[in-house]
């Protein structure tokens, strides 16, 4: 299967649809840089959380399509430090069990090295 841009993740989404995502208040609407303000609600007096994450059954608000199938951050250039800095597995060379949990909720096999790297017949990273 061909991936777009290479990204496994623009076929899953799990983990928007399984972690509560709470990130320091102050990400919220900066200059119209920040998380949009309309997509977040008050955890606490120095955390938001993205709507919808918030639940027993959370999938974010900005999550777009089906996980599993196609999906996209409606909010990308704008999401919270906590989704820039979650690692799915074997994009940077190793397993990581917080996306692994997330996937096999959903019934997703793990991701593994060939999902970032078809075309390279060791299936790891190139050097650079």
């Amino acid at each position: 299967m061909v991936r777009v841009n290479g990204n496994p993740c623009l076929e899953c989404g799990a983990c928007c649809a399984f972690y509560r995502v709470s990130f320091y208040w102050g990400e919220v609407d900066v200059e119209d840089a920040g998380v949009p303000i309309e997509l977040t609600g008050k955890l606490s007096p120095h955390r938001s959380f993205m709507l919808g994450t918030n639940t027993p059954n959370p999938r974010c608000i900005a999550l777009m399509g089906i996980i599993g199938k196609k999906v996209f951050c409606s909010v990308h250039s704008r999401r919270p430090s906590v989704c820039r800095d979650f690692l799915p597995s074997w994009q940077e060379g190793e397993s990581q069990q917080a996306c692994d949990k997330a996937r096999a909720q959903f019934n997703l096999p793990p991701l593994q090295s060939s999902h970032w790297y078809p075309h390279n017949p060791t299936n790891l990273p190139r050097a650079a």
